[in-house]
């Protein structure tokens, strides 16, 4: 499923135009992006939780030159489902 997927079936089901449906997604999208960038958390009662995971400096390996690189420490974006959520997709999963 793709973005313009999803907001083709909110604006069939909520009967909003898909213009609007697409400058709220975007406007979703880009505070997630700025809270997360900023060290925010974002909890979403029912659905999940976006947070930031810290990744600890580690030592890589450039494969064509065969030289070891330092990776330093940095934060990635991750998302944690709710329990409710979990247990939807589990019961309800049907694959495709």
């Amino acid at each position: 499923m793709r973005k313009a997927d999803i907001v083709n079936i909110i604006a069939e089901k909520t009967g909003i135009p898909k213009v609007d449906v697409l400058v709220t997604l975007e406007t979703l999208f880009k505070e997630v992006k700025s809270q997360l960038s900023s060290g925010e958390n974002i909890y979403v009662r029912g659905f999940g939780s976006f947070i930031t995971k810290k990744r600890a400096a580690k030592i890589g390996r450039n494969i064509k030159r065969n030289v070891a690189v330092h990776i330093p420490e940095h934060y990635i974006p991750a998302f944690k489902p709710s329990k409710e959520f979990m247990a939807e997709v589990k019961t309800n999963f049907t694959p495709s």
